[in-house]
């Protein structure tokens, strides 16, 4: 059965992309909605074919993605706002989870906007996730969204222009034979941000006192 469900959503993959990559860069937004949403699409490679064939106008592609992102994300931040509060408390006490929520509030931007500009396979439908759990405004957090991606495609495109679309291909493999490693220095870098914004709010704080 399981076998059944993942062939069929890889023709709904392949259909999809047959429908939309006539579309050009309104395409790739979609596509961008859809990978941020619910369906995981190989939106690197694809963005990286597209740049290709269009190296002018790379920063327009990964703007739109940008676009699309920030668009498709909201699907995870609501369910997130509708009934993960619910799902956090299982786990841990309500001292707890107001700890979090109280963290994650000074913070909300940049816990957002690392993910979403980190490479495959960062989890960020977790963090768009954790984004309505807590609570954070939905304008900050498709800014926070739509700068993370934009960020990352950028980046894509100017690596794409300069040494070809196969460096996109490269790379991923790259990532896929290291996951836990890089799963594990997004997991350092976001602590090591927190610690760092929690200690430059209490100095404001202690000097506000003073």
């Amino acid at each position: 059965m399981k076998s059944k469900f993942l062939l069929f959503l890889t023709h709904a993959k392949i259909v999809l992309l047959g429908v939309l990559k006539p579309l050009g860069i309104w395409g790739v937004a979609a596509l961008a909605a859809l990978d941020s949403s619910s369906i995981a699409i190989p939106m690197d490679i694809i963005v990286a074919g597209y740049i290709w064939a269009d190296r002018k106008h790379f920063w327009l592609y990964a703007l739109m993605v940008g676009l699309g992102s920030a668009i498709g994300a909201l699907v995870p931040f609501f369910i997130g706002r509708a009934g993960g509060e619910l799902v956090l408390l299982r786990r841990v006490d309500r001292a707890k989870f107001d700890q979090l929520h109280d963290r994650f509030a000074r913070q909300s931007f940049w816990a957002v906007l690392i993910p979403a500009a980190m490479p495959p396979p960062t989890p960020f439908k977790l963090f768009a996730f954790g984004a309505g759990v807590f609570e954070m405004g939905i304008l900050p957090y498709m800014a926070a969204v739509f700068c993370g991606r934009t960020l990352h495609y950028l980046v894509l495109g100017t690596l794409t222009v300069r040494y070809g679309p196969q460096i996109v291909a490269v790379a991923l493999r790259q990532t896929e034979q290291h996951t836990h490693t890089i799963l594990w220095i997004v997991a350092v870098l976001l602590a090591v941000l927190v610690l760092a914004l929690l200690r430059l709010r209490l100095r404001k704080n202690n000097a506000a006192a003073s």
